[in-house]
């Protein structure tokens, strides 16, 4: 696992070194100065990102850090498909060798895989599903919505959580369920404007419940725990909360916190005739979870890897990547990401929440 640390930053320098020398051949006609602004502005650009999130709590005006965030954000995607294309490109060049410089044919392709990117993300997709409990509680059903991953900070503004509750709230949700990396990578952007006031513009009447991710422990969990105090939004932290309707909601710390309880230890503070939905940031152990008849597991964190080609290997690293399943008696559905972090584009991917229907069973009527 260490050598991922050494293998992959090794891997983007080489990517950029590579993607640098065919931007200088592609621009050979540029005069010198124009050529040494264009480095330093190549070079700048590759490490904005890391910038950016070591900078992430200075002093320095969130406008500047904003601007490195997603711009380095941007170039991630960015020289991911221009490599991609360049060798492929490349390739199909030994057998046309008219084609001329293939660089002119992979910029205008990946600019056009960006855009469509950039708004296939922007238009999260709705998945409903309908859970028929055989466990007990009162009324004739409840209406959840589920989402993840909103990562709110430099690359999830305001008004991109503005059109999110807007959207949630007109699907008249009875409990809302947050799958933990609501904050993105500080607090420090979230403090500077209001995005308290617009959260608590989410309606549910029994409640919004959330489980912390790996990125309210980057953000400092106790600064978190303390700011969702302004907002509606309870957050559960290895603890269990029973709704007056007698549905359990079982809220695991995140697996950041390597001294978690166990999950067997904490449905044993709930009632097994009534029905439990538990919120677990990272989809693991599912399996084990679906031995212990949990009714409904809730996850997120592998934004099903955003971006083709990672998302082939998502598919590969989880047991259920995204999506909806139902095992042999679990329901379980793994977020891809209401949102995502840091480059704003899907591409092979959707981001998408839940809107749950918990239902009796006839037996139960």
């Amino acid at each position: 696992m260490k050598m991922i640390f050494f293998v992959l930053p090794l891997i983007y320098i080489g990517a950029n070194c590579y993607l640098f020398i065919r931007t200088l051949q592609a621009f050979s006609w540029l005069p010198l100065w124009a050529k040494v602004v264009l480095s330093i502005v190549f070079w700048v650009v590759v490490f904005s990102l890391f910038a950016a999130i070591g900078l992430r709590d200075s002093h320095l005006p969130n406008a500047l850090l904003k601007l490195f965030f997603r711009a380095g954000s941007v170039w991630m995607i960015f020289l991911l498909y221009m490599v991609m294309l360049l060798a492929v490109a490349d390739l199909v060049k030994l057998a046309f060798p008219a084609m001329g410089n293939t660089f002119w044919f992979a910029l205008p392709v990946t600019c056009l895989l960006l855009l469509y990117g950039n708004l296939n993300y922007r238009n999260p997709k709705m998945e409903h599903i309908e859970v028929i409990s055989e466990r007990s509680f009162e009324g004739e059903n409840i209406r959840v919505v589920a989402i993840s991953d909103v990562h709110l900070g430099y690359g999830t503004g305001l008004t991109a959580l503005k059109k999110y509750i807007k959207l949630i709230n007109e699907e008249k949700p009875d409990l809302i369920l947050i799958l933990g990396d609501l904050i993105d990578n500080s607090l420090k952007p979230i403090e500077q404007e209001p995005f308290d006031e617009a959260l608590s513009m989410l309606n549910a009447p029994l409640g919004i419940y959330m489980a912390p991710g790996n990125h309210e422990y980057i953000s400092g969990i106790e600064h978190v725990a303390e700011y969702l105090k302004k907002t509606p939004i309870k957050l559960l932290r290895d603890s269990v909360v029973a709704l007056p309707n007698g549905i359990q909601i079982v809220g695991r710390d995140d697996c950041t916190n390597h001294h978690r309880a166990p999950l067997t230890d904490l449905l044993a503070k709930t009632n097994s005739k009534q029905p439990t939905i538990v919120l677990n940031h990272q989809p693991y152990s599912l399996a084990e979870t679906d031995s212990l008849k949990v009714d409904l597991l809730l996850c997120g964190h592998t934004h099903r890897g955003q971006v083709f080609p990672l998302n082939l290997i998502t598919d590969k690293l989880y047991e259920q990547s995204h999506g909806y399943r139902k095992w042999s008696y679990s329901h379980i559905w793994v977020s891809s990401g209401l949102s995502l972090w840091g480059p704003p584009f899907r591409i092979g991917t959707q981001s998408d929440f839940a809107v749950i229907d918990i239902k009796k069973h006839k037996q139960n009527n």
